[in-house]
């Protein structure tokens, strides 16, 4: 029996972006499909946004020097010349001194106007003239040209995950349209004699599938297509038929189950038999999740997960999602939760440590709780709000000590 030749996370990557350079391509989407998918190119600006001077408030467009010193006890005196109405040019212009314009939100700003006074620091004595009790300075209250988004700026960069927001921004520069990247297609083979579907009654020593729908959530949840390819027993020429129609079919192949070296584990022969370089990592320092597997055949990746459930998740999480977005392109920022630790917990070295945590607020303040639990048991990324990394050359975490959760 083979031991693993373990690799740690860090060392892991490299082996990925040292043999995986592959780039999806794109489509283009329309607007109202296109939340979650991950920008191809820079978006840049054609126009400028505002393409038109425009104010910020309701209120009348001055002259700042005509309203200069103006207070509730000695008010300017404005003339007024007229109403911009909404979605139309100005029609006219301050060409006098005194002379002001009232302008709704977002109303055209007129010529000769600098500066618009809230309409709460004025009062209308009569149809032609306005009292104000509130001086303006320059540009106060006027969103000038460009002052949003300014031609030939890249407003969204590349690798963008786009939410409601950039597609507003999207919108507003005319686009109809974005050009994104395709979904990466992951396949999902399910193996092990002693899995059946979910809706068999289970005889002693069988357990229900749970991992085809962990990962079809889990690509879902990462803006990918995910192909399911059934159940598969522990046989060597039924799993190998298998992986050959997932792997001319899709970018990826996650392969749940078969990665320890028990003797009716087959997965590793598979993918040396493909034809290609085969097992490039078989050991990842991880807890949970050392026995993973990353080969390759014709430029795709093939995983061969860990079985138990959670131990499936954290591996997703840590390597699939970390080719997902390399494939794609996609930037992500994360920002964990700053949380207090509840307890003691020790751990041995050697293995970086991704341990499910709960999140209760005491007293004002953050604090994580573990979730204690095997990998085999299914509970433990349910209950878990996410999971702290615990380095490989650490003992573990003291009670009161600040941790960075990452979100599941």
């Amino acid at each position: 029996m083979d031991m693993f030749n373990v690799l740690t996370v860090k060392d892991t990557r490299g082996v990925i972006d040292d043999n995986f350079t592959v780039e999806i391509g794109s489509e283009f989407v329309h607007l109202n499909e296109a939340t979650g998918r991950i920008l191809k190119n820079d978006v840049v600006a054609p126009d400028n946004v505002p393409d038109f001077r425009r104010s910020a408030v309701d209120g009348y467009a001055v002259y700042s020097r005509d309203v200069y010193g103006a207070s509730e006890s000695m008010q300017s005196i404005l003339d007024l010349k007229g109403e911009v109405l909404m979605g139309q040019e100005a029609q006219g212009e301050i060409s006098l001194p005194g002379q002001c314009y009232y302008v709704p939100t977002g109303g055209m700003i007129p010529k000769g106007a600098d500066s618009v006074i809230m309409i709460e620091y004025t009062e209308k004595l009569d149809e032609s003239t306005i009292l104000a009790s509130k001086p303006s300075s320059p540009g106060e209250n006027v969103i000038e040209i460009g002052e949003d988004i300014k031609k030939e700026e890249v407003v969204i960069k590349k690798g963008k995950k786009l939410r409601a927001y950039e597609i507003g921004v999207l919108s507003s520069l005319g686009f109809l349209e974005a050009e994104v990247c395709k979904k990466p297609c992951i396949g999902i083979i399910s193996t092990g004699d002693e899995v059946v579907n979910p809706k068999e009654q289970t005889k002693l020593g069988q357990v229900r599938d749970i991992n085809t729908y962990l990962l079809y959530s889990l690509i879902n949840e990462s803006g990918c297509k995910a192909i399911e390819y059934g159940l598969v027993k522990d046989e060597y020429d039924s799993l190998k038929d298998t992986v050959e129609k997932a792997v001319s079919e899709c970018n990826i192949v996650l392969i749940s189950g078969g990665s320890s070296v028990g003797k009716k584990d087959n997965t590793v022969k598979v993918i040396n038999d493909l034809g290609g370089e085969g097992v490039l990592v078989h050991g990842i320092s991880i807890k949970p999740g050392k026995p993973t597997i990353i080969g390759k055949y014709k430029e795709k990746i093939i995983y061969g997960l860990p079985g138990h459930p959670l131990a499936c998740a954290i591996v997703f999480q840590v390597m699939v999602k970390y080719y997902i977005d390399k494939l794609t392109g996609h930037k992500e920022q994360v920002y964990p939760l700053t949380c207090k630790f509840k307890l003691n917990y020790h751990k041995a070295k050697g293995r970086e440590e991704y341990l499910p945590v709960t999140i209760e607020e005491i007293n004002g303040e953050l604090t994580a709780y573990p979730v204690f639990g095997k990998s085999g048991l299914i509970t433990g990324f349910s209950r878990a709000w996410g999971y702290i990394i615990i380095e490989r050359n650490e003992e573990g975490i003291k009670e009161g000590q600040f941790i960075n959760v990452y979100k599941l």
